[in-house]
Formats: structure tokens, sequence, C-alpha cells
């Protein structure tokens, strides 16, 4: 008779220490067993780290597939845990499925046997005994878990983009320059009126890699489920999750989503008051108004015309009479691109529309609303001297904090070579032989390769800021430009104005704007 050999080695088991020894020890088991039965050995399947409720497991599957194909008589395991802990699976394949196709399920240790008639009821105790001891065990790792999300512990294997993990605390973030960069440019980038499309159009053609192709660069081995073929670009999405993120402020946010049960990989959204959110577990990289303001600026819902940029007043601009939002249109005239806003409830076309057309030239309505906050700056607040200011100069902010992370890189990094030194007379007195002399070198050059990497990157940045420090003077003329509102930015618009009511047009022409102010 042929007989299929399947092994397991289990997440759930407690020594991960053995991993191979474990599986061995399951392969000579059934092996000997096989040997004395007198059955011949059609193959030997083994699946290494998986849970006993996992359904995607890889060797397991192909056995189904060669049992369904009656390529064998008997299916061997040790326990009928290590086939399965899922009470339905033990239905389906153990009590039906191989009854169909003539296979035999055997055990050594728990004597299950199909051919055996009477210990069907035992083998379904069996079964649910093994499916409580899994969703206890799941319970208690949950419980375990959320203890640590309470405590602001990050329990996640990768960190959000901008944060790596601190080497001396797994469950503690820290900064990683490069990545924390470009969070706050594109923070910076809406604020100054980009969309998010345009964002990820500027940094494509940077050629700056998407956050799951950097933690790839940087020897992660991280696969992003809902990415095909990204090539390492950037979207719109990935883009708007940087800019809705809390982590950013130095808050812990996690238990978004979680599993609809223990027997399944799927995941659901966590409403929002359920999140697990630490304040201050780490260090912040956007401050908490530039954060805001993005969030207000999110809200209003602003859509670009296409290519990714959206115009300054886009969302704040009302229907006087209905109270609809002003929706961009766009024609030629004259061989003349012009845009056009107008009341979302007409429609071009319609015998019957629910308000009038209230349209208007958006770059008319936009001098409009730019002079009329012009001119309540000048009623409100004098400029004066803007050399009272007093600025902080973040490039000598980021050199220091660069000076200080080149200083402790260069720190471990002699480490790491004394360690290498150490090691080879180790080596050479006796006291480690070949194998562990193996492991350790290796583990220590892979330490110093990415310490030299980090190293060249921080002297990189170094370089680049000594060259962009702005002077004082021309810190001076930005606030003043600033608060004389030229160029008009998007970020002051939203700041000022709450809504742009536009009446519809009277007969001679004119038409009525009213701005409501924010402050």
């Amino acid at each position: 008779m042929l007989c299929a050999i399947y092994c397991r080695l289990s997440k759930e088991d407690d020594d991960h220490s053995k991993e191979s020894e474990s599986i061995q020890n399951q392969k000579s088991l059934l092996v000997k067993y096989a040997v004395e039965k007198g059955w011949d050995i059609y193959k030997i399947y083994s699946d290494e780290d998986y849970s006993g409720i996992d359904r995607g497991r890889p060797e397991f599957n192909t056995m189904i597939s060669d049992a369904r194909d009656q390529k064998f008589d008997i299916v061997l395991c040790k326990t009928q845990s290590r086939f399965t802990r899922d009470m339905e699976l033990v239905e389906k394949y153990i009590h039906n499925q191989f009854l169909l196709w003539g296979i035999r399920f055997v055990t050594v240790v728990d004597n299950v046997d199909t051919d055996v008639k009477g210990n069907k009821k035992s083998r379904q105790i069996n079964g649910l005994i093994n499916e409580w001891y899994l969703e206890d065990l799941s319970e208690n790792i949950r419980a375990v878990f959320d203890h640590k999300r309470r405590n602001g512990q990050y329990i996640g294997g990768f960190p959000v983009y901008g944060y790596q993990k601190d080497p001396a605390d797994k469950s503690h973030l820290v900064v990683d320059e490069y990545a924390a960069d470009i969070v706050r440019q594109i923070f910076a980038m809406y604020l100054e009126g980009d969309g998010k499309q345009h964002i990820a159009y500027l940094l494509n053609q940077r050629q700056v890699p998407n956050p799951t192709k950097y933690k790839q660069q940087n020897g992660a081995n991280y696969v992003n489920a809902h990415v095909v073929n990204d090539y390492g670009l950037w979207n719109r999405t990935s883009v708007g999750r940087i800019l809705k993120n809390e982590m950013y402020l130095g808050h812990m946010v996690q238990g978004r989503r979680k599993k609809i049960s223990y027997k399944s990989k799927q995941l659901v959204n966590v409403p929002k008051e359920d999140w697990f959110r630490v304040e201050g577990t780490h260090e912040a990289i956007i401050d908490t108004e530039s954060f805001e303001m993005v969030q207000q600026l999110m809200r209003t819902r602003t859509r670009s015309d296409g290519t990714g940029e959206t115009h300054i007043l886009s969302g704040k601009v009302h229907c006087a009479d209905c109270g609809s939002i002003l929706c961009k249109t766009s024609h030629t005239y004259k061989g003349e691109r012009r845009s056009y806003l107008r009341c979302k409830l007409y429609a071009t076309g319609k015998s019957q529309n629910l308000c009038t057309k209230h349209s208007i030239r958006l770059d008319k309505l936009t001098e409009v609303v730019e002079e009329k906050i012009r001119g309540y700056i000048k009623q409100h607040y004098e400029i004066g001297d803007a050399s009272r200011f007093e600025v902080e100069n973040q490039s000598d902010k980021k050199q220091a904090k660069l000076e200080k992370e080149i200083q402790s890189l260069r720190s471990q990094i002699e480490r790491r070579s004394l360690a290498l030194k150490n090691l080879y007379l180790d080596k050479v007195s006796g006291v480690i032989d070949e194998t562990q002399f193996g492991e350790m070198n290796e583990s220590f050059l892979a330490e110093k390769k990415s310490l030299l990497k980090h190293l060249e990157k921080a002297n990189a940045e170094i370089a680049m800021l000594d060259g962009s420090k702005p002077t004082n003077a021309g810190i001076i003329e930005k606030i003043k430009g600033l608060l004389e509102c030229k160029p008009m930015s998007r970020n002051l618009i939203a700041l000022m104005v709450d809504t742009i009511e536009v009446s519809e047009k009277l007969p001679t022409g004119e038409q009525q704007i009213n701005i409501n102010w924010l402050i």
C-alpha cells in the first residue's frame, strides 16, 4: 500500500528554537511506523511554521490534491492535530472526502484509524478539543497584544513609513530621517495646494521609492498584499494614507483592523472610537497645526481637474441660494481655455433644474477673493517691521541632528570592527568553532554594511544642507510676502475662509460675492 506522510510544525508550538529538529523527529517517527507496517512511502509532505487552522498551507493543499487524484492509499500523521485543528476540515476530509477517494487516515500517537469502526466519535471529540485549544490560545494572545497596545507599545511587524524600530526596544519607534523628510515634503506640498495625485506625480518624477519599495530596499521582507506590480511608484492612495496618519504626531494608533475570527485571515475595519490611541509615545514628524490644517483641507472634499492640481478655492465656493457646492467646468473660448464654477444642482440640457446656473469665471472669482482677503488683513492687522519675528532656523536644527546621528553611526561601526577583530582572535585561539565563527562573522558584517549605508546617506544629506541654508534677510522677505498674501496660498484661505457665497448674475451683469470668515 502507498502511504503519504504529512508533518507540520505549528505556529502555536511553544519551542521555535528546534523547528527543523521537530519536523525531523516527526518524519523519523512516521517513516519508522510505515516501514514496520510494510507500507511503501509515496511522498513526505511538510509544512513548517503554519497554524493547524491555516487552510493555506502549501504542502497540505498539494497532499489533498494528490489524494483527490488517488495517488496513494493512506495519509499518515503523528497526531490528528498535526493534520488540522479545524473541526470543519476534520469532517470534510477525514469523515467524507477521504472515504469517497478510498483514502485511509491513520495517526501514530492518538491511535486514529478510519479503518477501525466505532472510533468516529472519539475523532470528533478530539477535533473539538483541538479547535477549543486553538481558540483559547488565540484569545490569550489577543489579550497580551491588547495590553501592549494600551501601553503604547508597537506590536506590528513593519513600522509606518517614516519610522523604524528602536534597536534597543522593538516596541518603541524612532525616526527614519530619510523617509521622515519625504513625509514632511508631502505635507508641505499639500498645504501649498498640490493635490494627492499631483504629489504622487512629483515624487515619481524625482524617483522617490514608495513606502513598500523603500522597505524592501532596506532589507525588509515586506509584501503589500493590496499591490501588484506597482514598480515602486507612488499613487494618490499612498499619499492620502500618509496625510491622514496620526502616527506622525507622535501618537501610537493601533487596532484599526482586526480578524473576523481566529480561523480566518480576513480583516475588517474597527470603528475609530475602538482604536488603541496613546499620545506621546515617539518623536513627532509633523507638528499639530500643520496636521490639523491638512485634515481641514481634506474635509472640504476638494477635487482636481484631472491633472492632480486643485484650484485654491476648491470646496469653499457655495451657491448663495441653495447652498450647494459650485463645481468646476472648462471650455475653450476663442482659442483660450477658461474655467468656470456653476451650481451643482444645475444641469445643462435639462428642462427642469433644481437651481439656476450661478456661473462665474474662476480666475475672476479668485481675484475678487484675494483682494477681499488682503483688505481683511489690512483692516485687522498692521504688518509693520517683519524683522521683529524670531525665526528658528530649521536647517541648523536638522544639521545638528544629523551630526549627532553621524557620530552615533561612526561609534557603532567602530564597535562592529572591533567585534570582528576579536571574533577572528577567538577562532584562532579555539574559543569558538568554524560554524560559530561563520554565523557570527556574517551577522557582524551585515550590521556593519547597513551602518555604513546609513552613514553615507547622512553625510549626503548634510552636504545638501550646507548649500541650502536660508539667510535672515531671505526669511524676513518670506514673512513679508506671507503677510501681504503674495502669492495667495491655499492654506491661508483654509485658515481664514469658511465659505464663499456666489449669487446669480443680475441682468445688469452684476454678481454679488460674500465671504463668511473663520477668524
